[in-house]
């Protein structure tokens, strides 16, 4: 029997892989710094290993992944969400003993880093937005003439991201915390997930968010977007790429397709799939069959949009409309097979709630926090552990 070892299991893509993985005949365990979490509530899930969270220290981290591969002979890691990028550097610690599902360190660290993704693409003929580093001449230059976004090079969920109108003043470039300096172009944003192998697409989801908190999507719509599709089989046939990568694009008035961001892991459109078909194109990218899709064309993080339903009540403004998605719409964790994560997801998400009610920011930011890869001079393993 394979085994597979998910590095986060805090999240419903998480839960979404181990019912999967289980249900094609692994024996599925989970690694996490809560220790306790909503993935580790189902039955599809053997073992929950506690490991230090990598804001502490990526190569302690790394090594108490790597003595769970070693102790609970482990096939595949398989990386949920923005973890990723600390687990890339995992392989120099297997030895072979176990394949880790995603591309080396320098790959996908080159693909987070917004300014890196932007230059990959330029290189590749696709259309991206112009984009330059804050503190750059033509970063002046550009803020002058269109409205723009500045966002911090390492982020994700949202955090540190502004929109300025044309001509407003940018902000103090800060060496330490590199941002770029983003053209802003109006449209209808769409989000992605897509399956490669050694350059070829094996499935893709695209989706759109119908429901958002911050700039992370809780309740989304699977669409049909041939061009955004045919934007992501030539990004990845150039990159050679294998494992989980998603983008986000948008879609200006004129139907032109531009990235805007890349990120080399699973989004929420991996929730659309069959999640034991993503789990065999894991397996077997080479023999599985097609990546078959649910019936259900709309999805919500119940709880999240529960939350957000409540405070739209008190802010007087689109309660009914989503009040009527929330009753109308699947939930994403909901399995009747397997009922224990959605119905203990309160207490299992209690670290997380706790730190968006404390610290006043979105349950997407508390939810990243201790694994995310902000900056790479402090995130980078600076000895190998042994």
């Amino acid at each position: 029997m394979t085994t597979v070892l998910l590095t986060l299991g805090r999240l419903p893509k998480a839960l979404d892989l181990a019912r999967g993985f289980s249900r094609a005949g692994s024996r599925v365990i989970v690694a996490d710094p809560f220790g306790w979490t909503l993935t580790g509530a189902s039955r599809h899930v053997a073992r929950e290993f506690a490991v230090p969270p990598p804001s502490k220290g990526s190569a302690e981290y790394l090594a108490a992944l790597a003595e769970i591969v070693a102790r609970e002979h482990v096939d595949i890691v398989v990386p949920v969400s923005e973890e990723t990028m600390h687990v890339a550097f995992l392989p120099d610690l297997l030895g072979g003993r176990a394949r880790v599902f995603t591309m080396p360190p320098d790959r996908v660290l080159s693909l987070h880093n917004k300014a890196g993704f932007v230059r990959a693409a330029t290189a590749m003929g696709l259309p991206v937005p112009e984009t330059c580093l804050l503190g750059a001449p033509e970063a002046k230059a550009l803020a002058s003439a269109h409205a723009v976004v500045v966002k911090p090079v390492f982020s994700c969920s949202g955090r540190g991201v502004r929109i300025l109108g044309q001509g407003a003043a940018l902000p103090d470039a800060d060496p330490s915390k590199p941002a770029i300096v983003q053209r802003f172009i109006a449209g209808r944003e769409h989000s992605s997930c897509t399956i490669a192998h050694e350059g070829r697409v094996v499935s893709t989801m695209i989706y759109r968010g119908t429901v958002m908190s911050g700039s992370v999507a809780i309740a989304f719509e699977r669409v049909e977007a041939p061009a955004i599709e045919r934007w992501i089989e030539s990004f990845v046939r150039a990159s050679g790429w294998t494992g989980f990568i998603s983008f986000d694009f948008i879609v200006d008035a004129d139907d032109c397709v531009f990235g805007i961001e890349c990120n080399p892991r699973t989004t929420s459109g991996l929730h659309f799939w069959r999640s034991e078909d993503v789990a065999r194109a894991v397996l077997s990218p080479q023999t599985s069959p097609p990546v078959g899709v649910r019936r259900h064309s709309n999805l919500q993080q119940f709880y999240s949009c529960l939350t957000e339903t409540q405070m739209a009540m008190f802010r007087g403004r689109g309660f009914l409309h989503r009040l009527g998605r929330l009753v109308g719409t699947r939930d994403v964790t909901w399995d009747w097979r397997d009922p224990w994560p959605f119905l203990s997801m309160t207490l299992t998400s209690w670290p997380i709630i706790r730190m968006a009610v404390s610290q006043g920011v979105s349950f997407g930011e508390a939810a990243t926090h201790d694994v995310g890869w902000y900056e790479q001079a402090a995130n980078a393993p600076d000895a190998q552990p042994s």
